[in-house]
């Protein structure tokens, strides 16, 4: 492998030819060897430094055009558009298991913009320091680019993917008007539901979800950027703050609002506790929902069998024609690991240690990876399970009229213990409940037809 030399304030050291970084990225790769080629920093978070590196430069030419020229400004915006689009992903190598508040990956993008926008100039215009990260330090940018890469991962992934189920579920909700089924509590027989109804739950708590994480949005909104080292903002221009936030509402096209309280915007996280809670609400529903699918789906014989969904692969490798509910499953595991990706990321947010938090990088790939996986299960989920939902109308008709629950309808009639006797006479000698209600004497056959109606109970 060819190698040039770089340097730091450290000295210097030999770096691949061929990457863009420089010696503080380098050092970083040789001092942390934990999880390589597994747990790189996520991709959000380098798309992320990309725009406010670029709304860095926007904004110093603004406060500071002394420092920040019309030349090194068009340089380093030509190399954030690469960082942004992806083009540079291969020289952003660093780990999450770093320095906690993220500077190596703040250095790793100065040196990378700072190197590539030297070779778009054609000249050694761009210190990685000076210029890229002017008026800023990684105690603000990293908290920052945490900011951006969860409001871009919510609004442009996780609302879109649950809106999708929503949709079909509305549309399964009209599909199945009139369709009465048994419904259940405790894993018991229950009192009628209606098909509709049931997934009007679904979609309903789908949409509750979804408002949630709107709720989230706004605090999230909210950038330190222009915090600097601890808060105070030190060499950062007058107003810088409020014009890196308005470039980069500019360039993401959400509403960025510069902190009110830096102090509070560079130690404390609890917008992203707040906004990891509401990504466990939906992976609680879905959880809910991926269960109940699943229960309906079973069979095909000796289960419920009241819906019937795609089959999409083998299902055993022992036993031939088993077809197994796995999108369900798969939903399922990314619940789980939502719900444990929850307790990093309160454990993580706790550790604002005076002027600082130093457990960014790890709250970051937990939150970027629960909004990742659900975004794509449940996009996952509606293609391959949702939209082949069909009803087993005879299964249902079935299972509904052969449940003692219906027994309820007569409690007006007979009342509560006299109702009880006839459900346990009826299930004791498995007979059906007309025959055990007039058989106790409790209607006439006559009576009971005229009072008796399960589809009317919803």
């Amino acid at each position: 492998m060819n190698y040039r030399i770089e340097h730091d304030s450290m000295g210097e050291l030999q770096v691949p030819a061929d990457k863009l970084w420089g010696a503080q990225t380098q050092r970083s790769c040789q001092n942390f060897r934990i999880g390589v080629g597994l747990e790189t920093m996520p991709r959000e978070i380098t798309h992320a430094f990309g725009i406010l590196k670029k709304a860095a430069a926007l904004a110093n030419i603004q406060c500071k055009p002394e420092k920040m020229t019309e030349a090194k400004c068009k340089a380093i915006c030509a190399a954030c558009d690469e960082v942004i689009s992806g083009q540079l992903n291969d020289h952003f190598p660093l780990v999450v298991w770093q320095t906690g508040s993220g500077t190596q990956s703040n250095m790793n993008a100065n040196e990378v913009i700072a190197n590539r926008g030297n070779a778009i100039a054609g000249e050694k215009l761009l210190h990685p320091n000076d210029d890229i990260n002017m008026s800023q330090s990684s105690n603000d940018t990293f908290p920052t680019a945490i900011h951006i890469a969860a409001v871009l991962a919510l609004e442009d992934k996780v609302v879109p993917a649950a809106q999708k189920l929503i949709e079909t579920f509305k549309r399964l909700e009209k599909e199945n008007e009139g369709v009465v089924k048994s419904g259940r509590t405790h894993l018991q027989d229950a009192t009628p539901i209606a098909f509709s109804q049931e997934i009007s739950g679904w979609r309903s708590s789908l949409e509750r979800d979804v408002e949630l994480i709107g709720l989230s949005l706004k605090p999230l909104k909210e950038l330190a950027l222009g915090g600097t080292a601890v808060g105070t903002g030190l060499n950062a221009p007058k107003g810088f703050d409020v014009a890196v936030a308005k470039a980069v509402s500019d360039l993401t096209g959400k509403e960025f609002r510069t902190a009110g309280n830096k102090f509070h915007a560079l130690t404390s996280k609890d917008e992203l506790v707040f906004a990891h809670g509401a990504l466990k609400a939906l992976a609680a529903d879905l959880m809910k929902i991926a269960n109940d699918v699943r229960w309906l789906a079973s069979g095909p014989r000796d289960g419920l069998g009241e819906i019937f969904i795609p089959e999409n692969e083998p299902g055993s490798s022992i036993m031939p024609g088993k077809v197994n509910p796995t999108q369900c499953e798969a939903v399922t595991m990314v619940a789980v690991q939502v719900m444990g990706n929850d307790a990093t990321v309160g454990f993580a947010a706790s550790q604002g240690n005076f002027e600082l938090n130093v457990f960014m990088p790890v709250l970051a790939y937990n939150f970027l990876q629960s909004a990742r996986l659900l975004a794509e299960c449940m996009v996952s989920f509606h293609d391959n399970c949702v939209v082949g939902i069909r009803a087993n109308r005879e299964k249902m008709k079935h299972n509904l009229h052969n449940s003692l629950m219906l027994v309820t309808a007569l409690n007006p009639y007979i009342g509560y213990e006299n109702a009880a006797k006839t459900a346990k006479l009826a299930y004791k000698e498995n007979i059906s409940l007309k025959e055990a209600c007039v058989k106790l004497g409790f209607l006439t056959e006559e009576k009971f037809d005229e009072v008796f109606h399960p589809e009317q109970m919803i």
